[in-house]
């Protein structure tokens, strides 16, 4: 007997070929017995599944071709012998599967086409006879049909956009998602994006998304079947959608791993114990080397930067955690300091696109902010430190001008660290040393790190001595205007903010609308560049503090229009440049009073009083408004809220917030800012940001809740988020017109839907509306009083009414009793809905206070018919609610006046006379009183 597992196979063979599949069977099975060889034992068990296809022993065949799947997944031989034998078994659903996958491994091989084919028409016409067969047949069929068309370069374009679509839709959804995966999905998904074209590589990509999206086990098995570095390869092509939606993909995987995915689906993957963090950091890594590669497009290079700012901070710090960052610090800073550092106009400069850089600052302020301790900021400081002094060598001007602008990155981000480093040795002095450099690349780069360290001024005495004259001298010798227009940006920064003797109107000479009218002519120009253009505006930011400036900036529509299309763009300094100046144009900075007696005293002490402009007056400022608003502000503003936190700063917000003030400052206007988006951008400003700046806002959207249908100002629930805004400008810590306005806001807003009314209830705020009834200014009052007409509709409010042990009715009885004719009507109003609603309300009316009636009876010959009307309304509740109650106002001299009311005959008064004559009515069905015919 053979003992050699080979000789047992070779045999085997023989008697295969001689059709003797009974010999065949036992000299595999002896060879099996005896080999100890992986790779030998999978031919063998495929070998004898053939033997039992012949024998037509089907279960056995499936077998021993699963035993060889196990060992070799991609065995195609043991793949096609187990799909027979299962479709000769009836488990269509598993032949189709394996027949798929071989396939996929061999695209032009038509008998397994075949093969498919046959499998999917047998499937298709059990599932429409209605058979066994689940639901999930037809989908799998959908799938491979897909995934047909997709590949097959002769499909029409029209079959292939809805394929694509068709399968993006699927992957989104749980269980076909499932199927995809379950169908050897992934690996096609693969092929399509290794087509190159980019239809089917979005396609493919999307669908992935779809499927990893809230399933940590399926999102873990397609980063590693994909690898890290093919999606970062994707992600790097010089291709925005493509990029962008790779990105989308790996963010979604990062989601899954940091369990930030909405985990719905489980099962058995809750067994299995996913190592998270080995692949976080194998994908952090990754993202880092994408930082400082030359095969990385600038769009690439974008979006791990992106993905870094989103994943490495932490987003609570109350998680003590923050071993993300201080791992980026430690293996990944100075690859961000690089990027920093890169120049765009020396040759070898990464690709880079214009928020490159800006991003990978904000990534530096992230990454310090999360630190927790003085010895991890030290740790930060000196890698910044060391690596900075490595780049600087006084006899290689190029690896200095890299430090240098490392420098200007950092300010830019974690600005005291960026202060530190320019404190380093040297490193000031090079600045001013490159000023003076006859390389116009040198003024370039000096001029922004100047700029940047002038942000507060902190070295402002090294700076004025310095750097101002070199400043000056540049901006008036040089040619090229990049340098020049940073030039005066510098020397504009450095005269406003410093209080210094080098003040903006010195160095202008008096000629600050000639300098703004070269920055708007910059502005224009689309063939400079943007980075460029960005400093015009910064340029602007600065000189609109002049009111001849912003008075000729505003008349200047396409200087207007090129602002608003720069501020679209994500830039933090732009934004925050554009809302500079539009907060100058439109007066909406905070301007202290000049008290008169001081003014005089100064006067008398020959001390310089600063006057008003001309041009600042309210008359210019309204026109400035209106032409604002006729360029398109609006749009501009709401499309600059939309921008990402990191680079919409709460500074830029409070900005922001007060341009919308000033500009709904007009009641005409505000119907054409909500019609241009302005309600909605207002609502987040509302909500985050500075203290200020959320009060200018929630004051802006108090101006449009007062005056505007809440249903098109606020579409939708929208509407519920104005809510706590105008509630918090109801203090006292708040001036009288925000209370007022907030009032009227919400007067609007409860007269709409119980459901407003019950919202502004749950926010707390009838306290704070009670408060305002109680005030001695007149037109609060009133509002108050208004609001509260309205909010008794709702019976929550009108239950706390009922409660005992509080004064609210009393309030609303006395009001009544007011001389103020609005304060009445609102108040009759408020007590004819409650004593119509409560019936407890009537009698409780009639034990708050002694004054009750003779109220009544004044709001009954009131003359005006509104007031007039509301009194009838309650005494006829009164009456209606209790006989003895009836009896009480009949024994007064109420009766008279309802006799008196309900016998005259006029037209104009019908509703009133009649509700008299029903409380009459009223009188008589109790008994009380009789008809004249029966006196």
């Amino acid at each position: 007997q053979m003992e050699d597992p080979i000789q047992l196979k070779e045999e085997g063979n023989k008697y295969f070929q001689a059709s003797d599949y009974e010999k065949a069977v036992q000299s595999y099975t002896q060879a099996i017995k005896l080999n100890k060889d992986k790779a030998l034992q999978a031919v063998l068990y495929r070998n004898r599944a053939a033997c039992f296809l012949k024998k037509e022993e089907y279960a056995k065949a499936a077998s021993d071709a699963s035993r060889a799947i196990d060992i070799n997944a991609s065995d195609i031989k043991a793949l096609y012998r187990r799909s027979q034998a299962l479709e000769k078994l009836g488990k269509l659903d598993q032949a189709f599967k394996d027949a798929q996958k071989c396939a996929t491994i061999e695209p032009r091989n038509k008998n397994f086409q075949e093969t498919l084919r046959r499998l999917g028409a047998d499937i298709q016409e059990k599932v429409n006879a209605g058979g066994a067969l689940h639901i999930q047949f037809s989908t799998d069929l959908r799938v491979q049909k897909m995934f047909e068309i997709l590949l097959d370069e002769n499909s029409e374009k029209e079959k292939r956009e809805k394929a694509a679509n068709n399968l993006i839709v699927l992957g989104r959804e749980e269980a076909g998602a499932e199927r995809i995966f379950q169908n050897n999905g992934v690996s096609l998904l693969l092929q399509l994006i290794e087509t190159k074209n980019a239809e089917l590589i979005l396609a493919a990509v999307r669908t992935l998304s779809g499927m990893c999206t809230g399933h940590k086990a399926r999102a873990t098995a397609i980063l590693h079947y994909l690898g890290i570095d093919n999606i970062c390869m994707w992600m790097s092509v010089d291709n925005e959608e493509i990029s962008l939606a790779v990105c989308n993909l790996l963010q979604t995987i990062t989601d899954c791993l940091l369990g930030q995915g909405k985990e719905e689906h489980h099962g058995k993957e809750e067994a299995v114990v996913l190592d998270t963090k080995k692949d976080l950091r194998m994908i952090t890594m990754r993202l880092l080397d994408m930082l400082v590669s030359k095969k990385v497009s600038g769009q690439g290079r974008d979006r791990a930067l992106n993905l870094l700012n989103k994943n490495i901070p932490r987003k609570d710090l109350k998680d003590h955690d923050n071993s993300r960052t201080t791992f980026v610090i430690d293996n990944g800073l100075k690859k961000i300091l690089k990027v920093v550092g890169q120049i765009p106009e020396m040759p070898d400069c990464l690709p880079l696109t214009e928020n490159t850089q800006l991003t990978a600052s904000v990534l530096l302020n992230k990454l310090y902010d999360d630190l927790r301790c003085d010895p991890e900021r030290d740790n930060y400081r000196v890698i910044c430190e060391e690596y900075i002094k490595s780049k600087i060598d006084p006899q290689d001007m190029d690896k200095t001008l890299h430090a240098i602008q490392m420098v200007s990155g950092v300010l830019q981000g974690p600005f005291d660290l960026g202060n530190k480093l320019l404190s380093m040795k040297g490193v000031m002095e090079m600045m001013v040393a490159l000023c003076g450099s006859e390389r116009e690349i040198d003024q370039l780069v000096a001029v922004e790190a100047l700029i940047h360290a002038s942000t507060k001024l902190s070295r402002a005495t090294f700076i004025i001595s310095n750097g101002v004259t070199l400043l000056k001298e540049i901006y008036k010798k040089t040619k090229n205007e990049k340098i020049k227009i940073r030039a005066l940006v510098g020397l504009c920064k450095l005269g406003s903010a410093g209080g210094t003797d080098y003040g903006l109107r010195q160095f202008a000479e008096g000629s600050t609308e000639k300098l703004a009218k070269q920055c708007r002519k910059w502005l224009c120009n689309t063939s400079i560049d943007a980075r460029t253009r960005k400093w015009a505006v910064e340029g602007l930011a600065y000189l609109t503090l002049d009111a001849d400036v912003k008075d000729d900036f505003v008349e200047d529509k396409p200087a207007l229009q090129a602002m608003f299309e720069l501020a679209k763009t994500s830039d933090k300094t732009i934004l925050y440049s554009v809302a500079s100046a539009l907060v100058n144009c439109t007066n909406s900075y905070d301007t202290k009073e000049l008290v008169p007696e001081l003014v005089q005293l100064a006067k008398f002490s020959k001390q310089h009083v600063p006057e008003e402009h001309p041009k600042d007056k309210k008359d210019f400022v309204v026109k400035r408004v209106k032409r604002l608003l006729k360029a398109g502000v609006v749009s501009a503003l709401a499309c600059m809220v939309k921008a990402d936190s990191a680079i919409l700063t709460d500074q830029s917000k409070e900005l922001i917030a007060r341009v919308f003030l000033a500009l709904c400052e007009d009641p005409k206007d505000r119907g054409t800012i909500v019609a241009q988006g302005g309600g909605k951008a207002l609502i987040p400003l509302a909500v985050e940001g500075t203290e200020v700046g959320k009060i200018k806002a929630s004051h802006a959207l108090a101006k449009i809740a007062a005056i505007s249908n809440p249903d098109m100002a606020f579409p939708g629930e929208r509407v519920y988020e104005v809510v706590r805004p105008l509630i918090s400008l109801l203090n006292t810590e708040r001036d009288g017109l925000q209370n007022y306005e907030a009032l009227l806001g919400l007067t609007n807003f409860s007269g709409r839907s119980d459901k407003l009314r019950m919202k502004i209830v749950k926010e707390r705020a009838l306290p704070d509306i009670e408060n305002y009834m109680f005030e001695n200014h007149d037109q609060l009052r009133q509002a108050a009083t208004e609001c509260m007409c309205n909010l008794v509709v709702n019976k929550e409010v009108q239950e706390r009414f009922v409660a005992d042990g509080n004064d609210r009715l009393k309030l609303v009885v006395l009001l009544c009793g007011e001389d103020d004719e609005k304060v009445q009507v609102a108040a009759a109003g408020a007590l004819a809905m409650l004593t119509a609603a409560q019936k407890k309300l009537c009698s409780k009316m009639t034990e708050v206070t002694t004054q009750w009636l003779e109220i009544l009876q004044r709001l009954c010959l009131h003359d005006n018919m509104e007031v007039q009307h509301r009194g009838l309304v309650i005494a006829f509740n009164l009456m209606s609610a209790d006989k003895e109650l009836a009896k009480k106002l009949v024994e007064s001299e109420l009766l008279e006046i309802l006799t008196y009311i309900g016998k005259q005959d006029d037209p104009k008064k019908q509703h009133v006379i009649n509700v008299a004559r029903d409380c009459l009515t009223r009188c008589m069905d109790y008994g009380l009183i009789k008809p004249l015919s029966q006196a």
